[in-house]
């Protein structure tokens, strides 16, 4: 979908249901001024498109074991696609890997890592290396803290 198919009001709901997509369609109706049903074709056409690509809940971390998160630099031994591409599908696999980047710079990859303490990254971290022979090192940063956690899109509410 391009940009140029999304109207104001498809806007509007964007960032309305990326703050809270629990709200109801008559709350979403009366902040965006269309009616409930609306606002639900809207929402059922945006995930159809693919512009929506799921509603999850966020989780507070200190109340559910308080992990810890790693960010790691991966740089690879060659870019070739079809080995590119199995390190994504196993990164992609591993629920402990939140976020991943392909970049530029010294690093090919950013991953951002969820894990109860640091002995669990690094199991994490030796398996990856041992089941992706391609991958030359890595580097990881822990983080101290967390000031924010968000995948919010901001969505330019102009056409």
């Amino acid at each position: 979908m391009s940009r140029s198919a999304l109207d104001a009001f498809d806007r509007k709901l964007l960032a309305l249901v990326q703050r809270d997509s629990g709200r109801s369609a008559d709350a979403l109706a009366d902040a965006v001024g269309l009616s409930p049903s609306a606002v639900l074709r809207r929402l059922k056409r945006l995930r159809a498109q693919g512009v929506i690509l799921a509603e999850i809940a966020v989780v507070d971390p200190a109340k559910v074991g308080k992990p810890n998160f790693f960010l790691a630099a991966l740089e690879i031994e060659r870019e070739r696609p079809e080995h590119i591409a199995r390190l994504r599908q196993w990164l992609a696999a591993e629920e402990w890997i939140q976020q991943v980047y392909y970049v530029t710079g010294t690093a090919d990859f950013m991953l951002v890592v969820v894990a109860p303490d640091v002995a669990a990254y690094d199991a994490l971290m030796s398996r990856l290396m041992a089941d992706n022979p391609n991958v030359r090192r890595f580097t990881t940063n822990v983080a101290l803290g967390v000031g924010k956690r968000s995948l919010f899109v901001p969505v330019d509410p102009a056409d």
